[in-house]
């Protein structure tokens, strides 16, 4: 695939529209900007904090957090970075936001305003503009980075960049094809490429900015390849538009082996493949996300399953962790739900500080061998769609099931994808769909599934990944029925 950086004349000529979409958008200067982030004090810049985690092979802690008002998202965060204490700090972004459905924030804020407490799931970060985002860049100590979900994140990156953020989430696959309906792919793709080529002018100019694609995807029961190479080109389309600091992320799958066989992996395939382009100057860091299903509602147990990806994160050494919280099961937890979560995490990571955790062993350089090449399946399949336009090519791939995220809601997504856990709680394929797998993998997963038919006495079927699908959040054994 050929990657060419975005003409810089088509990119301003774009942003002169993007910046109109909402009023604040007027309040946006590329050379302020850029003035502004110079005054960011280093340890403030994600960047520079993932580096140093790299360098000192530290795991970070962070959490999700995100509310209406600006006052009361200050106080939240400043919450999360004394009592929880977080070394990295979000911004959650409300839901109309995401959908660049900038009035209806508006009215949210009013309501929120008048009701004395957040009636938004998030930060309506661009309704508050630039000098919003200022106030609360400028008010924590701790790097800050905008975690959203949205397809066309143009104006909100303009807008949370020139605000002080200095790390931004997602891409034109994670963020289009498990979070919307119908925004076509090749828009959202595109959208994207303006957000990494204004990434790209800041690190042209000194200032390095923190680009991190969603690496969770629908997080339920996906198969570690299946979210490696979504990570691995959307960090190929970062790097294309100038990015240099690029962290690719994994989510919880609940068998350690596999886990930990996922994330080394992620780590060792992300560097081959952005070699094998021509990219060397990047600084690779990878995130872990603690589970993303559904969470037990019993607290004790709900600590247990934090406790747990804390163990693998420690183990597997990532940079970064995204914690959860307690209160998982019953909604947007509160900013005390949120600094337990961290604590739970922190001590977890202390414990562990001193011991080495064996992450190399027979099962999982056999795990590790495996997700080799599921991913070098889809990625050679990718790259013979592209007719040497990555974004085409990424297109084509979808429309023919070639990629396939498991439970997305996109219609731009085949769906036909069926995960389930093994005897083990590995997570297999009960169907691959379209994907063009070769018949010794799909005999391997079949087999192990059959492994599992076998010691529970029932057949095979989609029971399995409906019993997998709940088997957390009701605590239940992972590949079995209790």
């Amino acid at each position: 695939m050929r990657f060419e950086q975005m003409a810089w004349k088509d990119f301003l000529a774009q942003r002169l529209e993007v910046l109109k979409t909402w009023p604040t958008g007027k309040d946006v200067d590329l050379d302020e900007g850029l003035r502004y982030q110079r005054g960011i004090p280093e340890p403030k810049n994600f960047a520079r904090a993932m580096n140093k985690a790299k360098s000192g092979r530290k795991t970070l802690i962070q959490p999700r957090a995100g509310v209406a008002l600006i006052d009361d998202h200050i106080r939240l965060l400043r919450h999360l970075e004394t009592e929880g204490t977080a070394d990295l700090l979000p911004t959650t972004i409300d839901a109309y936001t995401r959908q660049n459905r900038y009035a209806e924030a508006a009215v949210g804020i009013e309501k929120s305003t008048a009701a004395g407490h957040s009636l938004l799931n998030g930060f309506p970060a661009v309704n508050h503009g630039v000098s919003g985002c200022r106030r609360v860049t400028e008010a924590v100590t701790k790097p800050i980075q905008v975690r959203h979900g949205t397809p066309d994140a143009r104006l909100l990156a303009e807008i949370s960049l020139a605000g002080g953020f200095t790390s931004y989430e997602g891409g034109g696959i994670s963020y289009n094809i498990p979070y919307a309906k119908k925004v076509d792919l090749g828009d959202s793709l595109r959208a994207w490429r303006y957000v990494d080529r204004l990434v790209g002018y800041y690190e042209e100019n000194g200032i390095s900015i923190n680009r991190e694609p969603f690496g969770p995807l629908t997080g339920t029961l996906l198969p570690p390849f299946i979210g490696h190479v979504v990570a691995i080109l959307e960090g190929l389309l970062a790097l294309e538009q100038g990015v240099k600091s690029i962290t690719l992320g994994y989510g919880q799958g609940g068998n350690v082996l596999q886990d930990l066989a996922a994330l080394t992996s992620l780590r060792e395939l992300a560097g081959e493949y952005f070699a094998k382009a021509g990219f060397s100057d990047f600084d690779l860091t990878i995130v872990f996300h603690q589970w993303m299903g559904g969470f037990p509602e019993d607290e004790a147990k709900a600590f247990a399953v934090i406790s747990l990806g804390a163990f693998v994160a420690a183990a597997a050494e990532v940079e970064k962790i995204i914690v959860k919280s307690p209160h998982e099961a019953m909604g947007i937890p509160t900013k005390e739900a949120n600094a337990s979560g961290l604590k739970a995490t922190r001590q977890v990571l202390s414990m562990l500080t001193d011991q080495k955790i064996c992450a190399d062993n027979d099962i999982i350089r056999r795990e590790k061998e495996l997700i080799r090449n599921e991913v070098r399946c889809l990625m050679e399949a990718v790259e013979n769609a592209a007719g040497g336009d990555p974004i085409q090519g990424i297109c084509r791939a979808f429309a023919g099931g070639l990629l396939d995220i498991p439970f997305a809601p996109s219609i731009y997504n085949r769906g036909r994808v069926l995960p389930a856990r093994d005897n083990e709680g590995f997570i297999r394929l009960f169907s691959k769909g379209n994907l063009p797998l070769t018949d010794d993998i799909m005999s391997f997963h079949k087999d192990r599934l059959a492994e599992r038919a076998k010691a529970e006495s029932r057949p095979v079927t989609f029971q399995m990944v409906t019993d997998d699908i709940y088997a957390i959040s009701k605590s239940k054994l992972i590949g079995r029925p209790k």
